[in-house]
Parts: C-alpha cells; sequence; structure tokens
C-alpha cells in the first residue's frame, strides 16, 4: 500500500542508475498532477528546471565557485546534471499527460517534510491555490526533493549516468546527512578530497568508511578521475566510477605516505639520466587488510605510490609556457628513491598518461607545474 512515507514498491535497499530513479519516482508526480484540478505543464516544468538550475532565484545549490578548486568543479558537474536531470524530469511529466493509470487504491497521499525548496510565485499558487491543496503540495515537495538528492548524490562522478547509486525504499534520503556535511564545509572552508570521498561512498553504499583517495566495493572501483584520463586536463577532486570484476572486499585506498614530508628526498641535479620509456604504465591494486588498501602505478623499472601521484596531481598548476629546456628526462626521475625536490624541469615528452601521473607522485608536492612537455619544479628550499 502506497501512501505515508512510502511512495515506491521497494521493499528493500538496491542500486539504481540516474534515468531509472526519475522513473521511480514518478507515482510521485502522478499523484501531483491527480491532486490538481486543473494541471499546468509549463509551470511544473518550469519550477524543476529552475529548482536545479544554478544561480536562480529557487535554486538549491549552495556552492560558491570563487571558494575553492573543488567547488567549482562540483558547480560544473551541479550545471550538466541539473540540465539533464530536469529534461528527464521534463519528459516524465510530458509521459503522464498523453496518459496514466491510475493508482489502484486511488490517489497517492504522502507525508512530505519541508525542505526549504523554494517554489515560483506561478508554482506556489498552483500547488497551494485553490487549484492545489495539501496531497499536490505534499506529492510535489517529495518528488522535488527526491529530484535534488539525486542530482547532489551524482556530484562526484564524471561518468554519472553509468553511476549505480544505493536506494532504499526512502528513495535517497540516507544520504541527506552526508549531502548537508558536505556543503557545510563547502561554505566555511575548502573541502577536503577525502571529504568527497566519503560522500561518494555513503551514496553509493549507505555506509561511511575509513579516510582515503578511494574504495572497492561490491565488483566495482572508485578512485579519483585522473586515473581514466589525462593529467593535463582531468578534474583534480571528480571521480571515476568503474566495474571491478576483482573487487571481493570492500576497502579504502590509502597512500602509502602518511606524512609525505618525511619522505625520503632526491636532488634533481643528481639524477643521472634512466633508459628510454618502454611499455607503458598500469596501475596494479595491491591486496586488501583489515578494510584497506593500496595500488601503484608501474612500469619497467619504476613503481610510484597511486596515493602520492593523486596528491601531487591535486597539488600542480598548470601553464602552456614553459621556460628552458628539461634539465632531467623523465625515466630518470621515476627511477629516483624517494620524492625529487630541487629547481629544474623533468622532460615527459612521449609518455602515457599513467606515466605522466606518476612523474607528479615522484615530485616534491609543492611549487610543482605541469606543462604540455615538462613537469617543472621549483621547491628548492624545501
Amino acid at each position: 500500500m502506497l501512501g505515508a512515507d512510502r511512495w515506491n514498491l521497494i521493499s528493500e535497499p538496491t542500486t539504481m542508475t540516474a534515468h531509472e530513479f526519475i522513473d521511480l519516482t514518478t507515482p510521485l508526480l502522478q499523484g501531483t498532477i491527480e491532486a490538481l484540478s486543473d494541471v499546468d505543464r509549463d509551470i511544473l516544468a518550469d519550477q524543476v528546471r529552475t529548482t536545479l538550475a544554478v544561480g536562480t532565484r529557487e535554486s538549491t545549490m549552495p556552492l560558491r565557485a570563487e571558494v575553492s578548486r573543488a567547488n567549482e568543479e562540483l558547480l560544473s558537474q551541479a550545471e550538466t546534471i541539473g540540465r539533464e536531470i530536469a529534461d528527464r524530469a521534463v519528459q516524465a511529466l510530458d509521459r503522464l499527460l498523453a496518459g496514466r493509470t491510475r493508482f489502484p487504491a486511488g490517489a497517492l497521499t504522502v507525508r512530505s517534510h519541508c525542505y526549504g525548496e523554494l517554489l515560483t510565485r506561478p508554482a506556489a499558487d498552483l500547488l497551494l491555490g485553490r487549484r492545489g491543496g495539501p496531497v499536490a503540495i505534499q506529492n510535489f515537495n517529495e518528488w522535488i526533493h527526491q529530484t535534488v538528492l539525486l542530482r547532489d548524490a551524482l556530484l562526484p562522478f564524471v561518468n554519472w549516468r553509468q553511476v549505480p547509486l544505493h536506494v532504499t525504499p526512502l528513495g535517497l534520503r540516507h544520504t541527506e546527512t552526508a549531502r548537508e556535511q558536505l556543503f557545510a564545509k563547502a561554505l566555511f572552508r575548502k573541502i577536503r578530497h577525502t571529504s568527497i570521498i566519503g560522500y561518494a561512498r555513503q551514496v553509493l553504499t549507505g555506509e561511511s568508511g575509513a579516510e582515503g583517495y578511494g574504495f572497492d566495493y561490491d565488483h566495482a572501483t572508485v578512485l579519483p578521475a585522473v586515473t581514466i584520463g589525462s593529467p593535463h586536463t582531468a578534474p583534480r577532486y571528480l571521480l571515476a566510477w568503474q566495474p571491478a570484476p576483482d573487487a571481493l572486499e570492500t576497502a579504502t585506498y590509502v597512500s602509502e605516505l602518511t606524512d609525505y614530508y618525511a619522505a625520503p628526498r632526491t636532488d634533481l641535479s643528481a639524477l643521472t639520466p634512466g633508459l628510454p620509456a618502454r611499455d607503458p604504465a598500469r596501475i596494479v591494486h595491491g591486496p586488501a587488510l583489515d578494510g584497506r588498501t593500496s595500488a601503484r602505478i608501474e612500469s619497467a623499472g619504476w613503481s610510484v605510490d597511486l596515493g602520492q601521484a593523486l596528491r601531487g596531481h591535486r597539488y600542480a598548476r598548470t601553464s602552456s609556457d614553459l621556460a628552458g629546456a628539461p634539465s632531467v628526462d623523465a625515466p630518470s626521475a621515476l627511477a629516483a628513491s624517494g620524492l625529487i625536490r630541487g629547481s629544474g624541469s623533468i622532460g615527459i615528452t612521449g609518455l602515457d598518461e599513467l606515466s605522466t601521473l606518476a612523474v607528479l607522485g615522484r615530485t616534491y608536492p609543492e611549487k610543482v607545474t605541469l606543462h604540455p612537455d615538462a613537469v617543472a619544479i621549483d621547491n628548492a628550499g624545501h
């Protein structure tokens, strides 16, 4: 029986993609339509678009771009994802207006708290005025709230259309606390990368976990997006979800170096020429132990901790200009021990993307600039 806090027929937690979840919420939208004496399609469509937009009076996105790089990346995601979800939601609205099957027990009546989503003035008149009433606004309020939770649950993922979200009989309400905590951090300080990882874990598994740079769960792996992209163009804080048949245990990826300040260091000037790069690099995953694991970027003759490489990528600046020629070649840097310090540059021309990421993991992560052909470092005093 649907009603009260039940608006779907899910009896236990499951997983769904974004488009599947929008279809799941259709009863709430149908309940809204059936509770209105006069349906105005354009008003309802405009409401969902403005709610999911960035920068409108009715926007539900509290992030500000000027606070941090992480905010900028999440805001860009919010704009893209919100637009597509709104389009899909409006398509569902049009399908219901063209024809629908009535609920066996009559109109759907749910109980939905007010979550602060602002209505446009026409929507307020439609839902709260003589054409609407308590049933219409309750159904619509729950529908729009679940839609907002959907957009925000997908923010961390570059390949968000493929991500299977953890969904319960209450939809995505289990993400509310983690969502509020993430946004609170974004408003008052810079979002840490581990905070985004923790939020992603909550929306995918319904559970929290130890801090790290990624995690395995249920035959899937979540790692920073640069692991499947280019270090020159990949976002610094967003993640990629990938199926991983060998991921049999839930485990958090942690860096081998908890405190990289204490890591051994090699001066750039002390490096000797290395062998030319022969084989493309690959990520090698370590075994899970007590819920933790690690990974390395490896190729012939060298191996770099993936956690340190990701740390280097987040800290590095990018530029298209490079003054002077590279002072050493990448193979010599990759074969070095510890982290490289000094002043100069490391040539990366001809390297594959993972090898370039590994070079960032081999340099001391301060005052490092990534160029198309080289990694320039200037941290001689550190």
